[in-house]
């Protein structure tokens, strides 16, 4: 493998010039330059990352902590942030928190610790597992750290999260407006503040709305699809009657009405659904699902800007105001009051 001083060496410069040509920085002629271009190319020369980290300082990469990579909701924000890193030519690194032990704030530490280790010029996190306290002491070792999806106190210029409570409030409002009175539900972790939030919204406004809360069924799940079918076998053992559904997300609203067409049951015919989170598949369902967009994409491109624009001083827009929207599909329809 070719070293800068074989560049240098067929060049005909020294390697202090070599350096400042690969590099980008410092004088140099355009005569030596050629050279050094033209010796680097024969000699299929490329510069050694962590030479280069340690010259400018920088990884030139952004780490983005998940609790997991499976199913859709994460991997539309790893999109969004990846395509805006290499439009600036820099690079994400992925760690996620999924593991076969009991501890998932450990494993949401031990991968944060992972980012930190790969020397990120920024990190980014998502996670409900983590405490506050534990982004805190984060955010001082790392001083370009952003959150998605939640707000920390003390981190309010850096967290970037939608009203949670305002996107329950909206899946209510549209089984309410479309006549519907007996309704069921499939929550989703109750140790997540994002889920606590969007059924603390759903609830109020059902109660606003006239709905006997001790008349709503809920059935709590893990965001999962083996969990919304599972918690969709339950509704159908329990014998609840109700004309309306509404799911904490896609993933488990899309496992549930599968669960209830087995059971020869019609969506929207017999059971409305409404879902959270507007993942891409909810398009392209039979019936096309009904849901909540969170902007989960928009708020990890905008956390990704904003360390972009402090790690490598660029001055990109940064929005901070992500309102939910409801997304109406053909998974809802109105029923007689």
């Amino acid at each position: 493998m070719a070293t800068i001083r074989d560049v240098a060496q067929l060049a005909g410069v020294g390697v202090a010039t070599a350096s400042r040509v690969i590099s980008g920085n410092g004088s140099f002629s355009a005569a030596a330059a050629s050279r050094v271009q033209a010796a680097a190319a024969q000699l299929g020369f490329r510069p050694s990352s962590v030479a280069r980290a340690l010259s400018l300082q920088s990884t030139g990469s952004i780490g983005v902590y998940v609790p997991d990579l499976f199913g859709p909701f994460f991997g539309k924000m790893l999109g969004a942030i990846d395509v805006e890193l290499r439009s600036l030519n820099r690079h994400m690194i992925v760690a996620n928190g999924a593991g076969p032990d009991d501890d998932p704030r450990q494993r949401a530490l031990d991968s944060a610790e992972f980012l930190i280790d790969r020397q990120c010029d920024g990190i980014i996190i998502v996670s409900n597992e983590l405490r506050d306290s534990d982004i805190l002491a984060l955010r001082r070792r790392v001083p370009h750290l952003a959150v998605v999806n939640r707000a920390v106190k003390g981190m309010r210029s850096h967290s970037f999260s939608v009203d949670h409570r305002r996107g329950g409030a909206l899946a209510a409002e549209a089984l309410l407006a479309h006549g519907h009175r007996r309704i069921a539900v499939i929550s989703g972790l109750a140790s997540a503040a994002d889920n606590r939030q969007r059924m603390e919204g759903f609830m109020e406004t059902l109660d606003l709305g006239g709905v006997d809360l001790s008349s709503v069924t809920i059935v709590d799940a893990d965001f999962s699809m083996p969990g919304g079918w599972a918690a969709a076998d339950e509704l159908l053992a329990s014998g609840a009657r109700f004309t309306g559904l509404f799911c904490a997300n896609d993933e488990m609203a899309v496992a549930a009405m599968s669960r209830f067409h087995l059971a020869g049951l019609s969506i929207p015919q017999d059971i409305s659904v409404v879902a959270y989170d507007n993942a891409d598949l909810g398009a392209f369902l039979s019936p096309r699902l009904t849901t909540i967009d969170t902007r989960i994409d928009e708020m990890g491109l905008n956390a990704c800007r904003l360390l972009i624009n402090e790690c490598y001083a660029r001055a990109l827009p940064v929005a901070r105001d992500f309102t939910p929207e409801l997304v109406l599909r053909d998974s809802l329809r109105s029923v007689r009051r």
